[in-house]
């Protein structure tokens, strides 16, 4: 054969190729921009529509992964594969994964039924599988938390579905957990009496359920009062400290002794 033939065939066969490849660019492009569009604008309007945040994204995310599916199959019968073919390919590869992927599929199905069950959603403070936050997202297969120190964890949706679930956030109001040690020498009633009077002071508090001030317990130092005002999660941290703050303020403004261990030796 001819060498100037050959080298006018691989020039039309390049120029083919290249067509191809930058038609196939130029949809992926396209595909990709319309496939934001059309996931923004369900966004958007869910969001008119005041539908809660956590069953929008996992909606928005579920179309996504479906378009851009579509978006791939439309490229391969671009450059002439024939999708029935691919469609049979996805069936027998998706049995091949379900068997290997089990664990993915199983944080995919429990996904679903978090969002149907909804024992939490988007902004709820939670403990759950191992983890406390606050929720930011609960994505396909896995739920995105924001601990209190402000680090990002990802944990199975499986995972969590499957263990104990905390749900700070449910109720109006939480309970802040503390303890006073009284010295042997204070009268109990007067130091439930001063602490109740400083609890109802302290900001975002809250009025009902009314915060407990009881005898707890008792040891070799004296009487363990129980602390347990309530309030909001939003305000527990800050209610948690003023607190501890107003235990110290309270008790020195009385004058009670320092909690100290007594021993008595007697001498026969």
């Amino acid at each position: 054969m001819d060498l100037q033939a050959l080298q006018q065939q691989a020039i039309t066969t390049l120029t083919a190729v290249g067509l191809k490849v930058a038609g196939a660019l130029a949809l992926w492009i396209i595909g990709r921009w319309l496939i934001s569009a059309a996931t923004g604008l369900l966004g958007k309007g869910l969001r008119r529509q005041q539908i809660e945040e956590t069953l929008i994204q996992w909606l928005v995310a579920s179309l996504g992964v479906a378009l851009n599916i579509a978006l791939v199959v439309a490229i391969l019968g671009y450059f002439g594969v024939e999708t029935t073919t691919f469609a049979a390919l996805i069936a027998a590869a998706g049995v091949a994964i379900g068997a290997a992927w089990a664990g993915l599929l199983a944080n995919f199905a429990a996904g679903v039924f978090l969002i149907i069950l909804r024992p939490f959603k988007v902004g709820d403070f939670i403990q759950a599988g191992g983890i406390t936050g606050t929720v930011h997202e609960i994505g396909l297969f896995a739920t995105t938390i924001v601990s209190p120190d402000n680090v990002v964890n990802f944990v199975g949706n499986n995972k969590i579905f499957g263990d104990n679930i905390q749900n700070y956030s449910t109720n109006p109001t939480r309970r802040v957990e503390r303890t006073a040690q009284l010295n042997g020498s204070v009268d109990p009633a007067q130091a439930i009496s001063i602490l109740k009077k400083k609890l109802a002071a302290i900001p975002n508090v809250a009025t009902a359920p009314a915060p407990e001030v009881e005898i707890l317990d008792f040891n070799f130092v004296g009487p363990v009062l129980a602390v347990r005002p309530y309030t909001h999660t939003d305000h527990y941290w800050q209610v948690y400290f003023d607190t501890n703050k107003m235990l110290r303020d309270a008790f020195g403004e009385a004058g009670f002794p320092a909690p100290e261990q007594q021993i008595v030796v007697r001498q026969k």
